[in-house]
């Protein structure tokens, strides 16, 4: 029997949330200027959407998806790969007395995001059975159509 621990139900706190925020910011600022020098990494573009700090502050999990999420298979371990390295950068501009240990993972919020969308897609129409929405705009738009017995009351 598995038991959980009372640190993973427990919400990130404010500083947990604020650090997260400042190593993504610095990071994406990397990405941008593309301050790296691996060949695979090279002029790609690449979202941090998220990044999640554990409690104690001593590894953090950065959530990235490269535009249009194509080569995430060779972006991966490049990311994960040269994280000594982004740390380093990351730690020049956060001023931490301990930088988190940084490690790369697939953003899957996207990909879930169109599945729910797609289910959205394929939900019918619904029937205009009761077409009331549409009267009472009517009845604003031209209220004289109306007699006072067809009008609702509010």
């Amino acid at each position: 029997m598995s038991r959980k621990s009372k640190a993973s139900t427990k919400p990130p706190t404010k500083r947990q949330l604020r650090v997260g925020e400042e190593i993504r910011h610095s990071l994406a600022g990397i990405f941008i200027r593309q301050d790296t020098y691996v060949e695979e990494l090279r002029g790609i573009s690449i979202t941090v959407s998220e990044v999640s700090v554990s409690p104690d502050l001593s590894n953090a999990r950065v959530f990235v998806m490269p535009l249009g999420g194509e080569d995430i298979e060779t972006i991966l371990p490049a990311l994960n790969k040269m994280a000594p390295f982004f740390g380093h950068h990351v730690s020049q501009k956060v001023h931490l007395r301990r930088m988190p240990k940084l490690k790369f993972l697939v953003d899957g919020s996207f990909d879930h995001v169109d599945r729910i969308t797609s289910l959205f897609n394929k939900l019918p129409d619904p029937e205009n059975e009761d077409d009331s929405i549409s009267t009472d705009t009517e009845m604003l738009i031209n209220p004289q159509a109306y007699s006072s017995s067809q009008i609702p009351e509010s």
